[in-house]
Order: C-alpha cells, then structure tokens, then sequence
C-alpha cells in the first residue's frame, strides 16, 4: 500500500492510501497478518513423498523462504536462517550480508544431497545473473542508481502493484516521489518494518521507530523489503513514463494514477464507497478535505 503526500499546504492534516492488493488477497497469495506465505512446495503425488523440488513466488520475504526450506528439508525451524553464515553468499556489498532481494524467485530442484546452504546460494547465484547483466546494469545507470537500489525499489513494486501491468507505473511514482524529495509513504514498508502482510495500517503503525517506516524517513529503504520477480526488476530499470504521485486500487482490476491530489482523493473516496457496499473493513479512513 501507499500514502500519499498531498500538497505542502495539506500535509499536517491529510493522508490517503493506496489499500493494498485486494485481488491477491482474495487469491490467497497473502496470508494477512502473518509472514507465512502461500504453499511453496511442488510436491509428488504420493502423499508422504518427498518434494523434488521448492518453488520461491516473486515477492516472499527472506524469513518466509528460511521457513519453506526448512519444511521442504524436514530440519527444524530456524535451521536456514542459522546457515547463513556458512553459506558465504556472494552478495553487494551494500547488502552488508543481507540476502533479502537476492533469493530469486524461481523453482530449485531437491535431492538428498540438498542443504540449505546449497540453495541459499543457488538463489543468490541466480540472482546475480539476472542482476548483474547488462540490461539491468545499464538500466540502473540510466536511471542514476545502483543495481542494489534498483532491486530495493523493484521489491516495493512487486509489494504494491495490483497487477502486473501496473507496475510500471508504480515505478514511475516512486521515482517521481524521490525526485520531489517526497517521502515514498508505502504502506508495504510499514508492512516489512512490522513482519506482517495486511491491508490494516493504522495511524499508529504510520509511527514505527524503523529505518523501513517510509513514512518517517525520506528515500529508500535501507534493504529490498521482498525478493522481487523479473516483472518488477524491469519496472525499475524501465519505468512507465508518466507525471503520476498517487495511486489507488478503487476495486479489484482498476489501478488509478494520478498526479493531482484532489482527483486522488476523489478515488480514494470511491474506494471508501465500493468497501462499504460490501460491508467489507477500509483499511485506513481517509481524512476529510481541510
């Protein structure tokens, strides 16, 4: 999700939101308030058999890939998350030994002789290959960032994209942001910064002592929040040009941008009607026009 800075002259009494990605919720592709992610195992049609093989979705966070090792490999719970150290990954430096935004989604094989050192590097590996080319290089250096920045800002797309489609332009309002010297306001970081995945952020949870609380801290965060897909990493080398600050997801497959705010806030409003037609709970209420 994402709040929106409205214009100077607003700011000390108005924030909106984004509301989260209503489809993949439905979908299951999120378990709210929870870090457990959907099933991650491609298992053999016998029952007890063991998986073959362990399927990474794009945007799971570290801690939820440790877990699904874990149960892929029968070791006891917090076993991957220990072996980091051993695995000697080769990751940026500005990672400063933080895999998260390099264990690239994808499906990794298992056998016996499978460990989780050998699939943490596996991921890392594969990452840097994606990453390390010349097209997401280059893309970076285009946009006047480092290839780590450019996974950070994809992890947030792949967070807050409703759809594929929109990502792009999600990209496009996180440059745009930065560029203004707008805090970026993603309710996805709040998110990370709390270890949950909900649509429910509260003002208090808008004031979370985190380096991740984008609502507090100006430019990126420190980390990925996710390890993003290569849908999300070609938005953030290439985003969609556009003038856009504010989004809002008025309904399942209706994504709207904007760069002006009272037209935003006229979203949000829609929004805010189309939730209460459906009984269903509004993530944040959005406050009244000043």
């Amino acid at each position: 999700m994402q709040t929106n800075t409205p214009p100077r002259s607003m700011r000390s009494t108005i924030r909106l939101t984004r509301r989260g990605r209503i489809a993949l919720i439905a979908a299951g592709a999120v378990v709210a308030g929870t870090a457990v992610a959907v099933p991650l195992l491609t298992q053999d049609d016998e029952e007890d058999a063991r998986p073959t093989s362990l399927v990474i979705p794009e945007g799971r966070r570290a801690a939820q890939i440790y877990e699904a090792v874990d149960k892929a490999l029968a070791l006891p719970s917090g076993t991957t998350g220990k072996s980091l150290a051993k695995a000697r990954l080769k990751l940026p430096a500005d990672a400063e030994g933080n895999p998260e935004g390099y264990l690239f989604p994808a499906t990794y094989p298992l056998d016996d002789s499978t460990t989780p050192e050998k699939l943490l590097t596996a991921m890392v590996d594969t990452a840097n290959r994606e990453f390390n080319g010349a097209p997401v290089a280059a893309g970076a250096e285009r946009n006047a960032m480092n290839v780590y920045q450019a996974v950070t800002i994809a992890s947030i797309v792949q967070a807050e994209a409703a759809t594929e489609a929109d990502m792009g332009k999600v990209a496009r309002v996180i440059f745009n942001r930065l560029e203004r010297g707008m805090p970026l306001q993603m309710d996805s970081t709040i998110n990370y910064a709390l270890n949950r995945s909900t649509l429910n952020t509260t003002e208090d949870d808008t004031k979370v002592d985190s380096p991740y609380n984008s609502y507090q801290r100006m430019g990126l965060p420190p980390t990925p929040i996710a390890n993003p897909g290569e849908a999300a990493m070609r938005a953030a080398i290439s985003p969609t040009p556009g003038d856009w600050l504010y989004f809002v997801t008025v309904e399942p497959g209706d994504t709207r941008f904007t760069a002006d705010y009272r037209e935003h806030q006229r979203n949000v409003a829609e929004f805010d009607k189309n939730h209460r037609a459906t009984g269903s709970a509004s993530p944040r209420t959005a406050p009244a026009t000043p």
